[in-house]
């Protein structure tokens, strides 16, 4: 790619700009030094907008821009659907999770395990969610981001990747590792503004190119035109990304699974909602992040369907010489992850492409950031407090939240450049987290909805639920990812139910939570948005069915 002294000016300027404001909004105030609610949940201050935007920029990220758009490349806008139901997923969120969570003033959830369940449950899931966020979160959005670098500046050989995980490393560390989650949530703002812009000025100028007469519009219909079969939000059994996206189970099944973990207990998703100055706040910042969800296939799927159709225009016609061995793999096969990297080094013109590399690096670098600081609170919270250092004070647990994010930062970008190749991250990550997520999920639901939920029941349903996912995905079943996820969470609350019945005498668990209409009642402004979100969320599937 060639950059302009303009281009490297405004991306220089945004990495300057982002530390600057993140260093900035996390000062001590005269007199007053962090403790632990100010570094971790931002001293219970945000409010609605700074909330959504948040959860937006903590959630896109290379997964999306690079994962999702080859996502889009191989298996078109049905992949869109992870982000249209993570809007329907994010009402339910607000309306039946958060008020029990913030009733109860978690700062981490598996504090919500240990006031259900007991130390030992949560203990488990504490570690677990640890080594998630630093051997699959951190080092996947690493080398996701590391790889679009090497491909937008670099020759795409891998060879500046290394470095670029460094850059990464550098400006994550330098804002939120001493600001906490206030300089996280602030800054995401911003990076929310520029991720978006940026994306907007990638699709539309993707589209521009994607037809010889060129127009946005002109270049829409040409996708409709000659990729129409991409523009299905449910795929049929003879489709063969069917078992990447199993048809109506994208609807009624295993997507559930996928977005209530991911939406609802997710640390570093649910921790801005937990800093939120109020419950009213916290719903109402749920509800504009949906209303953002709807536009993120704009410009993290729709550029995917684009190099689709350049890739495959008849020989003669394609518009950009070279774009098929752009994207062949020594081996034959088809690097989808190169879709996005690819159109920004092609077709953003000067003076733009600074803005838009600013804008994936935003989003990957407030994904990084988000990460870093949901691994320190829980380590510290979690680990720390109650095992190492009972007696710890404000001031000592800030410092091992510090100490901890730079450690897990530190390890995450080691084992970064070991992932390799890996065709369809986005797809990859999803699969390999349902080995895990429906049975956390099972122990979440029963353990909020349903009073006889045990901790023995619990134990053994989490523990069981690895061997009952394993045996899903075994070759003899022969079931989607998707659909082996909903039956696992299915099979592993019954086992939760089987063992809780059978093992207490009480009629309800002594630590089950007492539950009553009022505590689920929403604002008009909830509602009303509620209400807009799934409208659109149905007339879009009835379009693109």
């Amino acid at each position: 790619m060639n950059f302009s002294i303009v281009d490297y000016i405004v991306f220089i300027g945004y990495i300057v700009m982002i530390i600057s404001l993140g260093l900035w909004v996390s000062r001590d105030k005269k007199g007053h030094q962090k403790n632990t609610e100010d570094y971790f949940l931002a001293g219970k201050s945000l409010p609605w907008w700074a909330i959504g935007a948040s959860l937006i920029a903590a959630n896109i990220s290379a997964e999306q821009f690079i994962g999702m758009s080859g996502s889009g490349f191989a298996i078109g806008l049905a992949i869109a659907t992870y982000e249209w139901m993570a809007a329907f997923t994010l009402i339910i969120v607000g309306k039946f999770f958060l008020p029990i969570f913030i009733e109860k003033k978690l700062y981490t959830i598996p504090q919500f395990i240990e006031q259900r369940f007991s130390t030992n449950l949560k203990t488990i899931l504490a570690v677990f969610w640890i080594s998630l966020f630093i051997f699959v979160n951190l080092t996947s959005v690493l080398f996701l981001g590391a790889k679009a670098i090497d491909t937008i500046l670099g020759s795409g050989d891998g060879s500046m990747i290394v470095y670029a995980i460094i850059g990464f490393c550098f400006i994550a560390a330098a804002y939120s590792i001493y600001g906490g989650l206030a300089a996280v949530a602030w800054t995401d703002v911003l990076q929310v503004v520029l991720l978006i812009i940026g994306g907007l000025i990638t699709m539309f100028a993707a589209l521009e190119a994607v037809t010889p007469g060129g127009g946005i519009i002109n270049g829409f219909n040409h996708l409709l035109t000659h990729a129409g079969d991409k523009f299905h939000m449910i795929l049929s059994r003879d489709n063969p990304q069917y078992f990447n996206l199993p048809g109506i189970a994208v609807l009624i099944g295993g997507m559930w699974v996928a977005n209530l973990y991911y939406w609802g207990f997710n640390q570093y998703i649910i921790q801005r909602t937990l800093a939120a100055k109020s419950l009213k706040e916290a719903q109402r910042g749920i509800i504009f992040a949906g209303i953002l969800k709807l536009i993120i296939p704009l410009i993290v799927v729709i550029p995917g369907i684009i190099v689709f159709v350049m890739f495959t225009q008849p020989e003669g016609t394609a518009i950009i010489p070279g774009v098929n061995e752009a994207f062949q793999l020594p081996d034959g096969g088809i690097n989808f992850d190169k879709a996005y990297p690819w159109l920004i080094s092609v077709f953003i013109p000067t003076g733009f492409k600074g803005l838009v590399l600013a804008a994936l690096v935003a989003a990957i670098v407030s994904s990084l950031a988000s990460m870093l600081n949901s691994t320190s609170t829980i380590f510290t919270m979690d680990v720390y407090k109650p095992f190492i250092n009972k007696g710890a004070s404000q001031k000592n647990m800030v410092n091992v939240g510090r100490t901890t994010a730079a450690v897990a930062l530190v390890i995450a970008g080691f084992l970064a450049p070991l992932l390799g190749n890996i065709p369809q991250m986005f797809q990859y990550i999803q699969e390999y987290t349902g080995l895990v997520s429906p049975g956390i999920l099972a122990v979440f639901l029963m353990g909020l909805f349903w009073k006889k939920a045990t901790n023995k029941g619990a134990i053994i349903g989490v523990i069981s639920s690895i061997l009952v996912a394993l045996l899903l995905k075994s070759a003899v079943v022969d079931l989607p990812w998707m659909d082996q996820m909903f039956y696992t969470m299915l099979i592993t609350m019954a086992i939760i139910a089987g063992v809780s019945l059978t093992t207490s005498e009480n009629d309800d668990d002594p630590k089950s939570i007492s539950l009553t209409s009022k505590i689920f009642k929403t604002d008009p402004v909830f509602n009303i948005g509620a209400y807009a979100i799934i409208t659109i969320i149905v007339v879009l599937y009835a379009i693109f069915w």
